[in-house]
Order: C-alpha cells, then sequence, then structure tokens
C-alpha cells in the first residue's frame, strides 16, 4: 500500500470529521477490495458512512492512486474487535469491559476508567492505573447482557 493512498484516505476522512483506523486492501480475484474503518468521538452512524464512502469514492476515482486495476471500496465504523491502539480507543470506550495483555504476559480484566495520553485507569474490584507502555494488547469484551447499562 502507498503513502500516497493512506494520506489521500486519512485527508479526506478528516475533512469530514472521521479518523481513519484502518487501512486495508486485500486481493480479491482479479480486482482488490479496498477497507477503509473511520470513528470518531460519540461513534459513526450509518449517514456518517455514506458521507464518508461517497467522497472516498470521488476522490479516489478522480486520482491515479489506485492504479488501474479494478477495485471494491468498504468503509465500515472501528468496530469492538478492534485493538485498542491509541489513547483516544481507550476515551472512546470508557466503561466498556476490557481485556488486557500486560507486558509480563499476565492479563487483566475490568471495565475502562479514565483515561488520558499516557496511561488508562482499570476499574475490578479496585481501580489500579496501566501506563499505555505496559499493555501488550487490549480488547474490548462483548457483553450481551450487561445488567447495569
Amino acid at each position: 500500500m502507498t503513502d500516497s493512498l493512506e494520506t489521500l484516505v486519512a485527508t479526506t476522512a478528516s475533512a469530514l470529521g472521521l479518523d481513519l483506523e484502518a487501512l486495508e486492501l486485500t486481493p480479491a480475484g482479479n480486482k482488490r477490495v479496498l477497507l477503509v474503518a473511520v470513528d470518531r468521538d460519540g461513534g459513526v452512524g450509518i449517514d456518517d458512512i455514506t458521507d464518508a464512502t461517497r467522497a472516498l469514492s470521488e476522490v479516489l476515482d478522480s486520482s491515479d492512486v489506485m492504479g488501474a486495476t479494478p477495485y471494491t471500496l468498504e468503509v465500515t465504523s472501528r468496530g469492538v474487535d478492534r485493538p485498542l491502539t491509541a489513547p483516544r480507543h481507550w476515551r472512546r470506550n470508557e466503561g466498556r469491559l476490557v481485556r488486557l495483555r500486560l507486558a509480563d504476559d499476565s492479563s487483566v480484566d475490568g471495565r475502562i476508567g479514565a483515561s488520558d495520553d499516557d496511561g488508562v485507569d482499570i476499574v475490578g474490584r479496585t481501580t489500579t492505573r496501566y501506563p499505555y507502555d505496559q499493555i501488550e494488547s487490549a480488547l474490548v469484551q462483548i457483553e450481551l447482557n450487561r445488567k447495569d447499562a
């Protein structure tokens, strides 16, 4: 994937008030699939996805960044299955259940509390502060029947 593709997509998303969360270009038979995941504070809705799809389609079609090989554009929200990797991810998921794998290879489950640019509070029986550099991976856990929601 080229830097110019990422720059073009990120700039277009930013103009719509969206953060580019993922950009994946994969082969699919004799064409390619360009998956663009976006997010913002407060989340994204179907209208945001529609606006982003239209804007990205227009800028991609008017540039030569994708070359001559046909492609399908798919725009989606960030989704809960993507790891939390940036401070904004923690802020946007405050109150949700998360599983951390720490640098010492231990794991912790708890709710996301306050976060800032340096770390996050995880609330369980007690509240513990974890600096981001101690967190190897973090995934939001899906709760189908949360009683306190």
